[in-house]
């Protein structure tokens, strides 16, 4: 946005103006000094001056000094410069803009440092004192009175409206700042929260990927070690499913951390489809192998899933059963799809006694973040999620989301 000349000017003057005020403010006083010194030598042809010269340089003089407070004290410099120019001209001096320059400037300043209210009052009040004082002087008697009324009135009136409109832009120039700052700081605090919600994002992906098939690698090296000695053919064969589990392991950490290096150049290697509800076969042969067998139950007609939905299904009952896993003592699992409507509910029980750990992540999100999780992936596509023991025994995870995400989140779909 390029800047005119002119206010590239003014800016620089208002900022010299504003670093060296002292030195403008002496300036101003006497250049206003002489132009009232001038005014008052200025008579009509065939009048005789007035015999009042010292009295009205010495108050033209303290009307000037009185302008060195306009800065602090604007009605001040405004009160004392009108009584000071209306005594003059009630003198018989003649009523010019010269002999008006220091109330002229105290009116310009007065509108520029204070309100509307304030400049209206003080401005109608000085306009009424010098306009009465030309009625009645002497230097006026050969000017109608509607010139005497209309002089005064039009020279005050000059340095209100050219002040109000200073006002009104340094107004305009400061909101406009202000808003600046203001989209600047929105911008900053929204690149701040992205960044907070792509790290919760990438460290629930990451916690979903290792902690399950950690806690599968455990509990299959576990079982293999407790029937080493005694059935060495299904040790054998739990070590093959123990390979399977490290490999799987592998495979998500590398599709999760190439989404986090793709570039999205054409010429980017493509990325692996997200895991789904199709995957849950290999996550039930997964958990048979580390000891709990897991039974699939769905009610209603399976109905195709968005994939922010589909992944969110899939993290939900791997979390579930990975918690089975870990702190459930019990063979069996059930999970049981629901498709009702426009949801899908969800819900994976076991029978066995949770341990006090399994029940503080249920109960108090603070204490894991297995459930605080799958809580989160809920919500983010407009789901909820219950957690916590059953009464006839064991531990439920259900869930309810919808068939196509309508929440505040749906990044997921593309984990």
């Amino acid at each position: 946005m390029s800047t005119s000349p002119e206010r590239r000017y003014a800016h620089r003057v208002e900022d010299f103006a504003d670093r060296h005020s002292l030195v403008v403010d002496a300036v101003l006083v006497m250049a206003l000094m002489g132009c009232a010194t001038l005014g008052s030598m200025l008579t009509l042809p065939g009048a005789d001056p007035p015999d009042q010269d010292r009295t009205a340089t010495v108050l033209l003089g303290v009307a000037c000094l009185a302008l060195l407070k306009h800065r602090t004290h604007p009605r001040f410099a405004v009160v004392v410069s009108a009584a000071c120019a209306a005594i003059v001209v009630g003198f018989g001096y003649l009523l010019t803009p010269l002999l008006l320059a220091p109330v002229m400037a105290a009116l310009y300043w007065l509108a520029v440092l204070t309100d509307r209210r304030t400049t209206r009052a003080y401005g109608i009040t000085t306009l009424v004192a010098v306009i009465v004082a030309a009625a009645i002087s002497d230097s006026m008697e050969h000017v109608s009175l509607l010139l005497r009324t209309i002089g005064p009135l039009f020279w005050l009136l000059l340095p209100l409206a050219a002040g109000n409109m200073t006002r009104l832009r340094r107004a305009y120039v400061a909101a406009v700042q202000a808003r600046a700052e203001h989209a600047e700081r929105t911008r900053e605090e929204e690149a701040r929260l992205r960044v907070t919600e792509e790290r919760m994002r990438i460290a629930r992906e990451l916690h979903d990927v290792v902690a399950h098939h950690m806690a599968l690698a455990n509990a299959q090296a576990g079982t293999a070690a407790h029937l080493a000695l005694t059935s060495p053919e299904q040790t054998q064969q739990i070590l093959t499913d123990l390979t399977g589990t490290t490999s799987s392991a592998l495979r998500e950490l590398k599709a999760t951390l190439g989404l986090l290096r793709h570039s999205g150049d054409p010429d980017s290697p493509p990325l692996e489809p997200s895991p789904g509800l199709a995957r849950l076969p290999e996550l039930v042969s997964a958990c048979a192998s580390a000891g709990v067998t897991v039974t699939v139950a769905t009610e209603g007609e399976p109905r195709p899933l968005s994939p922010g939905v589909d992944l969110t299904a899939f993290r939900i009952v791997q979390e579930a059963l990975t918690n089975v896993t870990k702190h459930a003592t019990t063979e069996a699992a059930c999970v049981r799809l629901a498709y009702s409507g426009s949801r899908l509910r969800i819900t994976v029980t076991n029978d066995g006694p949770a341990t006090t750990r399994a029940l503080l992540a249920a109960t108090a999100g603070n204490h894991g973040f297995g459930v605080m999780g799958m809580r989160e992936r809920a919500q983010s596509i407009g789901g909820e999620l219950r957690a916590g023991p059953r009464p006839e025994g064991g531990f439920e995870v259900t869930t309810a989301l919808p068939l196509q995400p309508h929440g505040a989140g749906q990044e997921d779909a593309t984990a």
